[in-house]
């Protein structure tokens, strides 16, 4: 009775989260709320909906965030291109069924000359472009509260709501998102589904002109090929081959799937490596992990192609899985 119950439940919510739509407008605003502060994920081409853990699945699968057994914590720095900055801190509490986290993330865009028409020319002959000495910065901020639940022993739900800024000097927005997710262990070879609507929320105006939020559904699928608990193929206690796979349905793109795999030597030291497909400039994508108890280091970079820089992502957190 208990299995059909959480097929059931899986079932109406993938189907409910399919019905919230998802039309391809062309053009998204808060762009920012794309990119993942978790070298982990970035990693493994983004493909988070089903390995998704812990603390950091507040930016993932908020249905992971139950795996957290008491307190754990996150912190990350991306390194993004044309000289962005995004730092991240998260913590979050696991008891028995229940779990809840917070975070807040940072965007720092940097800063830009300001320029005038009136002051471009020659000065004591030296040619100024416009320059008037003034400097505008800009930034976002994205901070918000988690809550997930394990209803069965196979299945999980989580919520986050999030309240996002954005401030570009001239003109500044600010808007209330969710992310949803759901999480399903299959009893079988270590199989999980899950599914994630992140980026719900109402447009943002900025004038005259109103833009959706980048919302983004991802159905995936996980499997430990190699490993100690019920593993797909083969059974090690020291060897650890996950793979996973995301279909993902963005607002404003066709159809893209993110693949990764993460090999793990003892719990201890992990090998990431992940693709994206579809996209216009994402491809490859790889990282590295250490583990010394409860202590957890990431590294995670981010291939753009010949015309963009690499993403460097860092982090270090206390997790308890």
């Amino acid at each position: 009775m208990m299995k059909k119950v959480d097929i059931i439940v899986l079932l109406l919510m993938i189907l409910s989260i399919n019905a919230l739509g998802f039309e391809k407008v062309g053009v998204t605003s808060f762009q920012f709320m794309k990119i993942s502060p978790d070298p982990r994920i970035a990693a493994m081409g983004g493909a988070y909906a089903a390995i998704s853990r812990g603390t950091a699945s507040l930016y993932g699968n908020p249905a992971a965030l139950v795996y957290q057994k008491g307190l754990g914590t996150f912190i990350s720095q991306t390194d993004y291109m044309f000289e962005t900055q995004h730092t991240s801190v998260a913590a979050s509490w696991g008891f028995g069924s229940i779990a809840v986290g917070v975070y807040g993330m940072s965007i720092d865009y940097g800063s830009i000359e300001v320029t005038d028409i009136a002051n471009l020319g020659f000065v004591n002959g030296v040619f100024n472009p416009g320059l008037t000495g003034e400097t505008i910065t800009m930034g976002a901020t994205d901070m918000g509260i988690g809550i997930s639940q394990q209803l069965t022993d196979k299945f999980s739900y989580g919520l986050t709501s999030k309240y996002v800024i954005e401030d570009l000097s001239v003109d500044s927005e600010e808007l209330l998102a969710w992310d949803l997710g759901v999480l399903y262990n299959s009893g079988y070879k270590s199989i999980i589904l899950a599914a994630t609507v992140r980026n719900f929320g109402p447009q943002v105006k900025y004038e005259e002109q109103s833009y959706p939020l980048p919302q983004t559904m991802n159905i995936g699928l996980s499997s430990h090929i190699l490993g100690a608990d019920n593993p797909l193929l083969m059974k090690s206690p020291m060897h650890d081959l996950l793979v996973t796979v995301d279909l993902v349905q963005p607002r404003d793109y066709a159809q893209q799937y993110n693949i990764g795999a993460e090999y793990s030597f003892n719990d201890l030291v992990f090998a990431r490596s992940g693709y994206r497909i579809n996209y216009d400039t994402q491809g490859f994508n790889f990282g590295l992990g250490f583990k010394l108890k409860r202590l957890a280091l990431n590294y995670g970079y981010s291939d753009y192609g010949e015309k963009y820089s690499g993403v460097h992502r860092f982090s270090i957190g206390f997790i308890n899985i």
